[in-house]
């Protein structure tokens, strides 16, 4: 299989309390040095709790927020390098909040034509059969397209989200918590949809979501991240079923789930990203933790065939 995305030691620290001359008072860390690859046609499911990083490492994979350091490759060509117009045909982002993602003073119409003027070209008749096939591939009637944003529910909003992407023929999309603002049976509407639309266009997803639920069904592997970083990476159906880090295993059992109690959890804090821990930073709340674990950060490495795990006490 070939890769549609890989990165290499990406990373990214935001600088707080700049000065005009001097270093910065403090630098809070997002995302720390991170490896992923993605073969094309793949679902990559990301998951964590709030604040570990996830929307930050999107918006690094997409451009739209410069990394620290490290590189972004997308089908062997690096981010840095490439015209952004040649990304935007490659890769493209679908917002969690699909309303506001839509600027309200266009129609649809006219949303859906930005991409396709601006990195296809496109004249005004190839623009109009174009949006007609990504309208009838989404599912929604030609009215809509004259209609504005406010206009639409939910669910529908963000199928002509998913739509816009679709129009700049792009071939992996990043899918950024695209089902948490709907109602349940609205969910299981657009990730039918996501399906379908995978399967005719080919395409390769990155699945970033809080709800494991979501993210096991409809992913082929899933990377955790806590704190920033990839602490555990493997097949869907291992990773909760067998984690092999602690913290996986937390989040699995404080995962809701119809007739059985909520995970009590660990005792501990989150650590400080202004001044983040020598060792792993999950250890004040690891029960597993000990002095090693304090002292030396854990590498990300192979525990059993397919599954990585970032541990010195692996499960």
């Amino acid at each position: 299989m070939t890769l549609a995305l890989r990165t290499e030691g990406l990373a990214c620290r935001f600088p707080i309390g700049k000065r005009l001359i001097g270093p910065p008072r403090a630098v809070l860390h997002a995302v720390h040095p991170t490896d992923l690859a993605v073969e094309t046609g793949e679902t990559l499911g990301i998951v964590g709790e709030s604040g570990c990083g996830k929307s930050t490492l999107a918006r690094m994979l997409v451009g739209l927020q410069p990394p620290t350091e490290g590189i972004v490759e997308i089908e062997g060509e690096r981010l840095g390098r490439a015209d952004p117009a040649t990304f935007g045909r490659r890769i493209q982002y679908v917002f969690q909040d699909p309303v506001s993602s839509l600027n309200p003073r266009k129609t649809i119409r006219q949303i859906l034509e930005v991409p396709l003027i601006r990195l296809h070209g496109m004249g005004r008749a190839a623009r109009a059969r174009r949006i007609a096939e990504i309208f009838d591939a989404v599912n929604l009637r030609p009215e809509f397209l004259d209609r504005y944003p406010h206009e639409f529910s939910g669910g529908q909003a963000q199928r002509i989200g998913i739509a816009r992407a679709l129009a700049a023929n792009a071939r992996i999309l990043i899918l950024d918590e695209p089902v948490s603002a709907l109602d349940v049976s609205v969910q299981a509407q657009v990730l039918n949809l996501l399906a379908d639309l995978k399967a005719e266009f080919g395409l390769t997803y990155l699945f970033i979501s809080h709800d494991l639920a979501v993210v096991e069904a409809v992913s082929d592997r899933i990377a955790v991240l806590y704190f920033g970083a990839v602490v555990e990476q493997g097949p869907a159906d291992r990773v909760f079923s067998a984690p092999r880090h602690p913290y996986t295993q937390l989040l699995a059992e404080s995962a809701p789930k119809v007739g059985r109690a909520l995970g009590g959890g660990t005792s501990g804090e989150l650590p400080d990203p202004l001044s983040p821990p020598p060792g792993c930073a999950f250890a004040s709340r690891c029960p597993r933790a000990s002095d090693r674990c304090r002292r030396e950060m854990p590498l990300l490495r192979v525990i059993d065939g397919e599954q990585l795990a970032a541990c010195h006490h692996p499960l």
